[in-house]
């Protein structure tokens, strides 16, 4: 775009488009002119720029859709927002639920809800440029560094995998399995303190055991008890 005259130059591709290392724009003149040039990358693999609320949630302004959905699964873990139950299971917190606008959801679904907040275009990339004109200044070439994404065959493949449905219940089966030896080796852990607790003290474990089980017993009965006659062991035949 050159000066107040806002006169626009477009080149766009398209599939059938040459690869070209450049091209000139010129414009007869004799003043200096500022430009903006708006440079809109053809991302490979395909970046989305998110919803700002969701943005702001997660720390990500632009990405692939495996990054985002890696994010969101990330946000989720740490804020322990998985159903303890039922594994497949989102519980949304407030922010998931003004974003989501559903209260739970199931993680087979996450791929489908994200994708009304996938706003595209990316924000191009924009570079001033003074187009100098006069004779006796010399003349100088400028560079820009751009960080592209180069594509990888790995990401494509995890791309497919993450909106696969088969692949999402293979995720979920996974999660399943590892969720229950989870519970196995907390349910072990706590059969193995229980027998080094009787093994290091027998007689310490076993009173203090039946003290434990006669306060639930009068909680279960909701009865008042006797300390005096408890501490005596015909209480217990």
């Amino acid at each position: 775009m050159y000066g107040p005259d806002s006169n626009f130059v477009e080149w766009h591709r398209n599939p059938q488009t040459q690869e070209t290392d450049g091209f000139q724009v010129k414009r007869p003149g004799d003043k200096p002119v500022k430009c903006t040039i708006n440079l809109q990358l053809d991302y490979q693999p395909q970046n989305f720029k998110l919803d700002p609320r969701l943005g702001r949630l997660l720390g990500i302004h632009t990405a692939t859709r495996p990054v985002i959905v890696t994010a969101l699964w990330q946000y989720i873990k740490t804020n322990k927002l998985q159903d303890p139950i039922h594994r497949d299971t989102i519980k949304c917190d407030e922010y998931l639920q003004s974003i989501f606008e559903c209260p739970t959801m199931k993680f087979s679904d996450i791929p489908f809800k994200l994708n009304p907040l996938f706003q595209q275009p990316p924000d191009p990339i924009v570079i001033e440029h003074i187009v100098a004109v006069d004779p006796g200044e010399t003349k100088s070439v400028t560079h820009w560094d751009i960080s592209v994404e180069v594509d990888d065959t790995l990401k494509q493949q995890m791309n497919n995998f993450l909106v696969s449905t088969v692949a999402q219940q293979e995720i979920m089966s996974l999660d399943q399995k590892i969720y229950e030896t989870v519970d196995s080796i907390k349910a072990l852990k706590t059969k193995r303190e229980f027998m080094l607790s009787f093994a290091s003290d027998p007689y310490g474990f076993i009173n203090k055991w039946l003290i434990s089980q006669s306060r639930d017993l009068k909680v279960m009965l909701n009865i008042e008890g006797d300390p005096e006659e408890e501490r005596k062991a015909g209480f217990y035949q």
